[in-house]
């Protein structure tokens, strides 16, 4: 967990690939199952085909069909999910259903300036998709790509104004998902500032 920027997904990949654990991020899950043609998939495609937020009944549906998956009976790795109070508490109770509780709840601690400066900076090629950032893995051309030579482009969540407006979103929905595994004895901080192989170090001890 942790706010826009901090750095989830990529520590979460990292994580889960050196402790043998499936990695569970719920966009490619909704993606996938939307591209499966899945009952839920179809469900999901729905709310997203007219632009509302897919119902946490389908989210919660969508985690528990990966769950069962092959991959995920050696443990799993939730990534920027729960996102929701309610969200939770649906998946305390999928969990329990599955004798299966989590172990902890990581929260990826970064300052806000540095998490939009993180986000402001990145930007994307038009033509491959390939995912530059000014500051840290900047093209050699600043408006053209390494790899093919397409236009970069930065993308409207990562504009500044949003960028500020997704942390405010963040502080009102997440803050009491904190809560609820603080009072659980499961949340565990960890300094997300610094080379993502000094942030995985640091997650690493935290979970060993």
């Amino acid at each position: 967990m942790g706010t826009p920027g901090a750095g989830k997904g990529t520590q979460a990949r990292a994580l889960a690939a050196r402790s043998k654990a499936c990695h569970i991020s719920t966009g490619d899950a909704l993606r996938d199952a939307v591209r499966n043609g899945t009952p839920l998939g179809r469900e999901a495609e729905r709310s997203m085909g007219q632009g509302l937020l897919v119902p946490d009944d389908v989210v919660i549906g969508i985690v528990e069909d990966r769950l069962a998956a092959a991959d995920c009976q050696g443990g799993f790795l939730l990534d920027g999910f729960p996102r929701t109070l309610p969200q939770a508490r649906a998946l305390d109770a999928l969990l329990a259903r599955r004798k299966q509780p989590l172990d902890f709840a990581i929260l990826l601690a970064v300052p806000r300036e540095e998490a939009v400066r993180r986000l402001a900076g990145r930007r994307v090629c038009d033509g491959c998709g390939t995912m530059y950032h000014l500051a840290f893995d900047p093209p050699r051309d600043a408006a053209c790509c390494d790899r093919c030579g397409g236009s970069l482009a930065q993308r409207e969540d990562d504009r500044e104004e949003t960028i500020r407006h997704r942390m405010d979103v963040y502080a009102r929905e997440t803050a009491p998902v904190l809560d609820h595994y603080r009072k659980a004895g499961l949340l565990r901080e960890v300094d997300g500032t610094g080379s993502p192989d000094e942030v995985l170090e640091r997650l690493a001890a935290k979970v060993a």
